[in-house]
């Protein structure tokens, strides 16, 4: 019983971190997002060299970012860009980019 206690409790305390790192700091992200424009657009409308972002689901950013980062999805200028990011700055750039319409 205790066992499977502390286990649920271990789990949790994962599902909880995740949440909250998926949460993210609209603010700080659009702090981080200076250098995305270059190829995303200013407000992430995207452009001929990168993808729309602005709009777009939290979760899926923060998978896709941390794809590119270990090399699960294949591109140079991606892996570069995310391997430059902390977990929260993935979060927060996932808010801000979901909070523009």
């Amino acid at each position: 019983m205790n066992r499977m206690l502390l286990t649920a409790l271990v789990v949790g305390t994962i599902g909880l971190t995740g949440a909250a790192q998926a949460a993210g700091d609209a603010a700080a992200g659009k702090a981080k997002a200076t250098s995305c424009g270059m190829c995303h657009g200013a407000t992430g409308g995207g452009t001929q060299m990168g993808p729309k972002l602005a709009g777009g689901d939290q979760a899926k950013f923060i998978q896709a970012m941390n794809d590119y980062k270990s090399g699960k999805k294949d591109n140079a200028m991606m892996k570069n860009a995310a391997g430059q990011l902390s977990p929260d700055d993935i979060a927060n750039l996932a808010a801000y980019y979901a909070s523009l319409k």
